[in-house]
């Protein structure tokens, strides 16, 4: 009888887990799948034990799924802990993943430049215009850009203006001065261009 009670719970613990991974299988379909494909660019499994090479083998798991798993970590905690944890572990491979993006991106933007193909631009005022034709497809900024966007009126005629500055154009009080009267503009407005772009063209 012992001998049968023991195959009887081991067996429950195979289902459940098999449940178990059933279910977490259905659930990255549901979440990461959409119109017959993945929703995200890779996925990391995480997890005590072996559960997570059991799920990565398993037939249930999708297979477009499967195809962007970038690794798999060991984690000592459950929920919010755990997450956090390996989140901190995957630095690494999260890391590679975004260098061979952003040079994969590179190269695209040089390989369109070397065959002149005309679907590029560059510069404040060339890449804004693209923007408002709604022609930008990839948007590559230098992390440290420091061009402040400013909207200023002229006090004595009313004309409206904006002007992209950088730190020396700044310094520089004339590009603040109407040329013609070098009355000194009211300013409405700055902002760095980042955050202005950011919010009017949901730039990520």
């Amino acid at each position: 009888p012992r001998t049968c009670r023991q195959f009887v719970f081991a067996r429950l613990r195979v289902e459940a887990r098999q449940n178990y991974v059933r279910k977490c299988a259905e659930n990255a379909g549901k979440q990461f799948i959409s119109q017959d494909k993945p929703t995200i660019s890779g996925i990391i499994l995480a997890g005590s034990a072996d559960f997570k090479e059991k799920l990565l083998k398993s037939d249930l798991f999708d297979q477009r799924l499967k195809k962007i798993v970038l690794s798999t970590v060991d984690v000592s905690y459950g929920g919010e802990n755990g997450f956090n944890q390996a989140i901190e572990l995957s630095q690494e491979t999260l890391r590679d993943v975004k260098f061979v993006k952003e040079k994969q991106l590179l190269s695209k933007y040089m390989s369109e430049v070397a065959q002149d193909t005309g679907r590029y631009c560059f510069g404040v005022d060339q890449t804004l215009y693209a923007f408002d034709m709604g022609a930008v497809d990839k948007l590559i900024v230098w992390e440290n850009l420091e061009i402040w966007r400013y909207e200023v009126k002229n006090p004595s005629t009313g004309e409206e203006d904006v002007r992209y500055l950088n730190k020396d154009q700044r310094a520089d009080e004339a590009n603040m001065k109407c040329k013609k009267t070098q009355v000194t503009f009211d300013v409405k407005s700055k902002q760095l261009l980042l955050e202005w772009a950011h919010r009017e063209f949901n730039v990520r």
